[in-house]
């Protein structure tokens, strides 16, 4: 290992960051565990006072008798056994995992999550969890807020949010929630329902904006309070009937001839979730159609194109994804450029719900909010970055607050345990689309309130059961640490910076290796995840050159068959391939790396290379001065020149 290099002048150290994490050497353990005691005597009591006059089922001689010793013994033992077994775990911990989208986790979160299993709470309804329901609606303002939306529930047009299992999920939930809101109106024109000022047409029904289809089933919503009972049953069960969530998409779209399957626009980066998604919806995964990119960002022209040709077929689109913090590459695609794109369609008369998938970049935003909750400036952003936020990075940021939804992940960027995705929309209002009944569960009549209504969770949600336990992490954590730029933007503010320095130190890397291998970031960062392209010098072909990064990746990969005191670094692997990347980002990257253009087959049509998730916020360890950055690096060069003079792996 090489001595550390002379560390850089550091402002002020904000020990905020010192008490947020175990830390990576467990420095925080006395912190943690005070607290887990503290908390864990506090729930005892509880159970104690909750009705005094009751006696202690469980003897006190119980704990001598030898069946209570046996099943003390054997669950000490399983559970040393799985405490060993977890010693083979990855290191997201440590700053030398610089590989997947994990790092160490917040305290808050973590201990607000153990101290409420104990009390079990299952946010399908304040039945279940009085108190956890709560806390998961607040969470969902809090994120709100966070993404510029309206976050007041005393607002007709608040927003509102809910945790799921992870970014995958919350993606099913804006389809679900894009489609019931575009299919309605067609299904009041099939009721024929009186006196609502209907659209002349299923085409112009099915191509109202979000806000007119809002706005048409408040309408729908008032006139049928104002009927009688037998004349409210009777149009309520006229209208359901017609619904797309009663026929089903087969029969709904045979009802009507003349309107055809929507397709949803996304990125060719989207995550696999997207094709998952359609596929479980009953779509098909023809209905979902990938752009082509300009620097791994969504090209607006090619968005601007599609529409044009949907608009001219009169093929609907049900939703166009922007992707905020791409999951392989970190980069962001243009928002404000596909919210305009869909201002020009609209005139077109082709409308759509535009989501952001910002499962990734999500918790980014917290650098562009005042502790107001306003916008900060670019230049605000800029002055504690070298290059970060480019202005295209800062307007897609400025413009989250006009899209329609957003998927968020408080267990990547977030810091929290798995599993704590989130789904956000601008308006409540359509989520009663959703609404489903059990009576066994849900009152029967709906609630009054913004609060009140969403207690009963369970049925606005795709889940039924779900933890409170995790709704509590976030919540706190939001508490604990507000989601501005002054205090959760602390965190990516480390790991932006250290994005930057491990870009620099890139660059550097490659002139160290000029004549062993050629070495480039193919894209600068728009967020902190850094790629890192390899060949070595004298190949030209793509095969060999992944050879090469594979045999650098099994180094950097985990091995549970080995002792993890082995690997010097985690990393993690991606790829990169030509009908992704388009014509002239292929040749100038193959150029660059002296690959041949032509040189791709059928059976390796794919780049590989480097992924490093920047999370930890001690990549840069000041109290030390160790830079983890300028470790790795001197680690690659020792192995890329090693590997370099590996015959087998020699062009």
């Amino acid at each position: 290992m090489s001595a550390a290099r002379p560390f850089p002048a550091q402002e002020p150290r904000d020990h905020t960051l010192d008490a947020c994490f175990l830390g990576p050497y467990g420095e925080n353990d006395a912190l943690l565990e005070k607290l887990l005691v503290e908390f864990l005597r506090d729930h005892v009591y509880w159970r104690r006072n909750f009705h005094p006059e009751d006696p202690p089922a469980i003897a006190t001689a119980a704990a001598h008798h030898p069946d209570y010793l046996a099943f003390e013994s054997r669950m000490r033992r399983e559970l040393h056994q799985l405490s060993a077994a977890l010693k083979k775990s990855v290191p997201f911990h440590s700053p030398r995992y610089i590989g997947h989208m994990a790092s160490d986790l917040l305290l808050p979160g973590l201990a607000a999550q153990m101290l409420t299993l104990p009390y079990n709470p299952n946010n399908v309804s304040e039945d279940a969890a009085p108190v956890t329901v709560d806390m998961e609606v607040q969470a969902g303002l809090q994120l709100a807020r966070m993404l510029g939306y309206p976050h007041d529930p005393a607002q007709d047009a608040c927003a509102f949010g809910h945790l799921t299992s992870g970014g995958t999920l919350a993606n099913y939930q804006a389809l679900r929630l894009a489609l019931a809101l575009k299919a309605f109106p067609v299904a009041l024109r099939a009721a024929q329902v009186p006196e609502l000022a209907l659209p002349e047409d299923d085409w112009t029904a099915f191509n109202l904006s979000q806000a007119a289809g809002i706005a048409l089933l408040e309408r729908w919503q008032q006139w049928l309070a104002a009927q009688a009972p037998a004349a409210r049953r009777h149009w309520l069960d006229k209208v359901e009937r017609e619904r797309i969530e009663q026929r089903g998409l087969a029969g709904f779209f045979a009802a009507h001839p003349s309107l055809r399957v929507p397709r949803v626009l996304a990125p060719v980066t989207a995550h696999y979730s997207w094709s998952k998604g359609l596929k479980l919806l009953g779509f098909g995964r023809d209905q979902l159609e990938l752009l082509p990119t300009d620097g791994m960002r969504l090209d607006a022209a090619a968005l601007r194109d599609a529409l044009a040709r949907c608009a001219r077929e009169c093929q609907p689109v049900l939703m166009c994804v922007a992707v905020l913090g791409g999951t392989e590459y970190g980069t962001i695609d243009p928002i404000d450029a596909v919210l305009a794109a869909r201002d020009a369609s609209r005139r077109a008369g082709l409308d759509f719900a535009v989501h952001v998938d910002a499962a990734w970049g999500g918790y980014l935003a917290t650098l562009f909010r005042h502790e107001d909750g306003t916008l900060r400036t670019r230049d605000e952003v800029a002055a504690d970055y070298v290059q970060f936020p480019t202005p295209a990075v800062h307007a897609a940021f400025a413009a989250l607050g006009d899209t329609d939804s957003v998927t968020v992940d408080p267990h990547k960027l977030g810091y929290l345990p798995y599993g704590s995705g989130a789904f956000v929309c601008r308006d409540h209002r359509a989520m009663a689309l959703l609404a489903e009944r059990a009576d066994y569960v849900f009152h029967a009549a709906t609630p009054a309130g913004y609060l009140a209504r969403y207690r009963s969770l369970g049925q606005f949600i795709p889940e039924g059961s779900k933890s409170g336990a995790a709704a509590a992490a976030v919540y706190v954590t939001h508490k604990v640490l507000p989601l501005d730029h002054a205090h959760f933007g602390a965190l990516p503010r480390a790991t932006v910076r250290a994005a930057e320095a491990f870009h620099a130190r890139a660059q550097r890397f490659a002139l160290e290796l000029a004549g062993v291998a050629h070495a480039l970031v193919p894209f600068a960062p728009d967020s902190n995840l850094v790629c890192l392209a390899l060949n070595p010098c004298g190949n030209t072909l793509p095969a060999a050159a992944n050879a090469f990064v594979r045999a650098l990746h099994d180094e950097l990969r985990c091995d549970p068959q080995q002792p993890l005191q082995l690997k010097e670094f985690f990393g993690s692997v991606t790829s990169l391939r030509p009908d992704m990347l388009g014509p002239a980002q292929t040749t100038r990257l193959l150029t660059a790396l002296g690959l041949r253009a032509d040189s791709f087959d059928a059976d390796e049509d794919r780049l590989l290379i480097l992924r490093h998730t920047l999370m930890n916020p001690y990549l840069m360890d000041h109290e030390n001065g160790i830079s983890y950055i300028d470790r790795y690096f001197d680690f690659l060069a020792r192995r890329v020149r090693a590997l370099s003079r590996n015959a087998d792996l020699r062009p």
